[in-house]
């Protein structure tokens, strides 16, 4: 065992082998410089081309074509015709769980204001049109005589109205918790 250690610490040494610390760097000439040939250095011989002896029985020519050895012509189905029904460019809403009328007013606050469960979906429609919305606050007060408090762009988008209005008219279709 001693022997083999000792013969391992000094392979590096019987084969030539340089290993570089601070104190004595590699010496400049343990380095060699290899010629690879190119294409400018190269002689002007060929390489001679394979007797006709020990060509290939399945060497291909320049002139050859491939064939898949079917020697008739595949004839390939028709593409199956297919029928849709029409469908007319129409939009319904499914039937919603109750609808109530009454008044809505703005609020700066980012939210849907109904006295319903929050994350009720309900579709708010006035004047100008319709938007879908989640009730996300619980309001306003039943004393005030509103049905519903918006975030004031949500209630300019459906009133039709002009900006110093503060109050609409509108029609909640409420559809449930999702």
């Amino acid at each position: 065992m001693l022997t083999a250690a000792l013969a391992l610490g000094a392979l590096p040494g019987l084969a030539l082998s340089h290993q570089s610390s601070p104190d004595r760097p590699i010496d400049a000439a343990a380095f060699r410089q290899v010629s690879l040939a190119s294409t400018f250095d190269r002689t002007g011989n060929t390489i001679a081309t394979v007797d006709a002896a020990q060509g290939s029985a399945g060497q291909l020519q320049a002139s050859a074509q491939f064939s898949d050895g079917a020697s008739t012509t595949v004839a390939f189905p028709k593409r199956v015709g297919v029928t849709l029904p029409s469908v007319s460019a129409a939009f319904s809403w499914k039937p919603p769980l109750y609808t109530l009328t009454g008044t809505a007013s703005f609020y700066d606050n980012g939210t849907t204001a109904m006295r319903i469960p929050r994350g009720t979906v309900i579709v708010i429609c006035g004047a100008a049109g319709c938007i879908e919305r989640v009730v996300n606050d619980y309001g306003p007060s039943a004393a005030g005589g509103r049905l519903i408090d918006m975030y004031r762009p949500d209630f300019f988008a459906i009133c039709g109205c002009p900006s110093w209005s503060g109050l609409t008219q509108v029609t909640v279709k409420v559809y449930g918790i999702p």
